[in-house]
């Protein structure tokens, strides 16, 4: 490569000549390309940047300036421009540099990032900080249009004029213009706003104690700009507005940023990209290369597809049911749903609290909707979950995708979180199947429940066979009969403990007995309590948070029963999970058969 070479930081990238800035442009689409393809990773955003981000780190100092990016997904170019060309290559990989903006990762990231919409209200908190310590620094929001429209967006938007701060948001549009407008008016604009001679008159009728005087003059520059552009909402919430721009002309892009450090006030400035730029097939399907998976990664039938597919079996014979999904229809397998049932599907876009409670009134209404989310998203929600459909006891179904350890995604997007907050909320019903036949139990029992149901699942793909016996129960499943100790376990972590007693046959040891945790709330405690009585040790194995999950569930059982039995307690200890495959997020928090039954051995010798 001409200008990516080892040790490349941003003082290389100034010093590079204008005319050279294509070049450098398609030098980092290929190491994007190239890495994603291997690695895995959000593809398209960030293809969609790469000028926009070349322009931005020429025009502000990432040392000094506070450049915060909405989600992470376009977040690849601006990683390899500042100080991390070098270690790209390790992008998501275990000890390797994290898939979203990280603080503890380099000094140029200013926020975590990993769930939308969180740009906006970040940079308000910057740059309010900024004016009362007296420093001196730009802030700039980087947020693209389908994050914009969540709620959280938006509740910053309309605070921005309330703060008395100056904050630059830049909005990637990859879709569509916010209004119609010709380029050449939207420059006019921003020299218009930006202009020295204009605010110097500006503040020296101020001095005089010309208040009306100044107020006059940004009266006509108002009427001015009216004259020439139809009304939107960011002027309508006091943000200038300025745009829309081409996100792929490096120079046009020099020239705002340039203009919006002059500017005073705060400035939202509107570029129109194409997500997947530089890659044909990306641009012509930017849904499809979103995100791509690592190129080892098995491709076989995924528990999101045997999910959908129940539900469309379902739906065929109950005409009230209805899915919804938040901005995610690829990820949870609805898109035969939506084509096969168009008036009974609703994508909502980046809005998982709307979702809920648009959910709950369809309920209450009549309808039985079925709610697709992956665990990680259904923590925005938690409000609606539990004060509109719980406290209602609404017939809602949530179809929690996603849920346990989730690999390379990083801290932000494991599903660790679910049964540790759902197991307080009241009327709520949790299913964690190990298989498709359980899968499909649970999704009957749901769809005839009078109550909410909440019916979780792990990535990746799910067992050909059936693990568990295949019986109709939907508390505790018996798999296998040992002596000593037990081994409770539910989802993901069934095929763990299945695994544990198989190398305790192979190493000649004592066997588990083996028990499937369908439903985890309520917990059968008949059952239970025949297993604790019969046994001197149990163990819980589970893909979540120790902190109010089985483990925790059945420790309370023993104390209350006052039951003579050990017990050891495998999950996610109280940490930020970091990223990894899954199979070595196992592997670090002891989810193995082997360390499994070297403790349990240990402990009934």
């Amino acid at each position: 490569m001409k200008f990516l070479k080892s040790g490349f930081t941003r003082e290389d990238l100034l010093r590079i000549d204008e005319k050279d800035l294509p070049v450098l442009a398609d030098e980092v689409r290929a190491v994007i390309i190239d890495t994603v393809k291997k690695n895995g990773g959000h593809l398209g955003s960030s293809l969609g940047v790469v000028e926009l981000t070349i322009a931005m780190l020429r025009k502000f100092d990432p040392l000094n300036d506070r450049i915060i990016f909405d989600v992470g997904h376009q977040s690849y170019p601006y990683k390899i421009l500042t100080d991390r060309f070098d270690k790209f290559s390790t992008l998501r990989l275990k000890d390797g540099i994290a898939g979203f903006p990280r603080r503890s990762e380099s000094p140029c990231d200013h926020f975590n990032t990993g769930h939308s919409s969180t740009s906006i209200s970040a940079a308000l908190g910057y740059a309010k900080a900024r004016d009362l310590l007296h420093e001196k620094r730009h802030v700039i929001a980087f947020i693209g249009d389908a994050s914009l429209i969540n709620g959280l967006a938006l509740e910053a938007l309309n605070y921005v004029h309330e703060t008395g701060t100056k904050v630059i948001i830049i909005l990637n549009d990859n879709r569509h213009s916010i209004s119609n407008r010709v380029g050449g008016f939207s420059t006019v604009l921003a020299r218009l706003s930006a202009n020295n001679f204009y605010k110097r008159i500006k503040n020296t009728i101020k001095s005089k104690g010309g208040v009306n005087l100044v107020h006059g003059l940004e009266k006509i520059r108002d009427t001015f700009k009216f004259m020439l552009k139809p009304n939107n909402i960011f002027d309508e919430l006091d943000v200038n507005y300025w745009g829309p721009f081409d996100g792929h002309n490096i120079k046009k892009a020099e020239e705002i940023f340039e203009l919006a450090k002059n500017y005073d006030k705060p400035v939202i400035l509107h570029f129109n990209t194409i997500k997947g730029k530089g890659l044909p097939e990306a641009e012509a399907d930017p849904t499809k290369y979103h995100q791509l998976s690592p190129a080892n990664e098995k491709k076989s039938r995924t528990w999101s597809e045997a999910a959908s597919k129940i539900a469309e079996e379902l739906a065929l014979n109950d005409e009230k049911i209805i899915c919804f999904t938040a901005a995610m229809v690829t990820g949870v397998k609805l898109e035969k749903f939506a084509r096969e049932f168009p008036d009974r599907f609703f994508d909502v876009g980046i809005a998982e609290s709307h979702m809920l409670t648009m959910a709950a009134g369809l309920a209450a209404g009549g309808m039985r909707p079925w709610v697709f989310i992956y665990s990680t998203f259904l923590q925005r929600a938690m409000d609606q979950l539990m004060h509109d459909i719980a406290l209602q006891n609404l017939p809602v179904v949530i179809m929690v995708d996603r849920a346990g350890l989730s690999g390379s995604d990083g801290d932000t997007h494991q599903g660790v979180l679910d049964i540790s907050w759902c197991r307080a909320i009241p009327n709520l019903e949790i299913y964690a199947p190990c298989d498709e036949n359980s899968l499909k139990e649970a999704m009957l029992i749901a769809s005839k429940r009078n109550g909410p149901t909440l019916i979780r699942y792990p990535r990746g793909s799910i067992s050909e066979k059936n693990l568990s016996p295949e019986i109709k129960n939907d508390g505790i499943v018996k798999i296998s009969d040992g002596k000593k100790f037990a081994l409770l376990a539910h989802g993901a972590a069934v095929q763990t403990i299945i695994k544990t007693r198989e190398l305790a046959k192979k190493n000649d040891t004592e066997v588990p007995s083996l028990y499937d945790v369908r439903k985890i709330k309520p917990l059968d405690f008949n059952l239970l309590d025949e297993i604790l009585k019969s046994h001197e040790l149990v163990a819980a194995v589970e893909e979540n948070y120790m902190p109010g999950g089985l483990g925790e569930a059945v420790a309370a059982r023993i104390a209350e029963g006052d039951f003579n039995v050990k017990l050891i307690r495998f999950g996610v200890p109280d940490v930020c999970v970091k990223h990894a495959t899954q199979d070595e997020q196992r592997e670090m928090y002891g989810l193995t058969a082997e360390n499994i039954l070297s403790e349990c051995l240990s402990a009934v010798r």
